[in-house]
């Protein structure tokens, strides 16, 4: 198996080739960062680990592009770790998400798992208990059902989503809807959290987003 490395810092693209060769993978380094879409095209391999902050054009800017002409497995290696960045890397199609300085053991079987993945696509989508939320149309399904959330909405869910808490305390989630730029005070979340159950229970889900008195929220 052939892994492309995108990474424009030359330490860290070293470390990642002798870790991938030393685990019997082959790898091909990029160098140059300029017309990097026309070097790819021209470049045979079956995994693509992807910086995010590169010279020329951003990580999420490449993988849109690469996605148009063939649908490899891409896995973000990146020191920007906020939520948006994960949620946005997966957006725009990459398959996994790994922060700098990377533990070495996860980005193996991350790469192990992702080069068994046989339909990338099935990443577009996350399920918790029988809600499905598809990270790309920002829709929630339900038995065949589905409803679009407004941006504000799906951020929200999204949360509950990735969290492996049965409870959301509604600082936490405030908190995080702070930090991930929509400024969202508790009126604003309550309204917000409102209309999701509206959806929902317009699609057939009547208890999402359960009061948990005093403390928060439940998915």
């Amino acid at each position: 198996m052939t892994i492309l490395i995108i990474e424009d810092e030359e330490i860290i693209r070293q470390e990642l080739a002798k870790l991938l060769e030393k685990n019997l993978y082959k790898t091909i380094q990029i160098n140059n960062f300029s017309n990097l879409i026309e070097q790819i095209k021209e470049l045979k391999y079956d995994l693509i680990l992807l910086d995010i902050n590169l010279e020329f054009e951003s990580g999420y800017e490449i993988c849109r592009k690469i996605k148009k002409f063939n649908n490899i497995p891409i896995i973000f290696v990146t020191s920007r770790n906020t939520s948006e960045d994960e949620l946005l890397s997966i957006q725009v199609g990459g398959i996994d998400f790994v922060n700098k300085p990377y533990n070495k053991s996860i980005l193996l079987e991350k790469i192990k798992r992702a080069l068994k993945t046989t339909n990338p696509l099935s990443y577009k989508e996350i399920t918790k208990k029988e809600y499905t939320l598809d990270l790309h149309l920002s829709l929630l399904k339900y038995r065949g059902k589905e409803v679009e959330l407004t941006r504000n909405e799906f951020r929200i869910l999204y949360y509950f989503f990735k969290e492996d808490n049965p409870i959301i305390k509604k600082e936490e989630l405030l908190e995080y809807l702070w930090n991930d730029k929509l400024y969202l005070d508790e009126g604003i979340l309550l309204v917000n959290i409102n209309r999701l159950r509206k959806k929902a229970k317009d699609i057939g889900i009547n208890n999402l987003l359960e009061t948990v008195r005093g403390v928060g929220y439940r998915l």
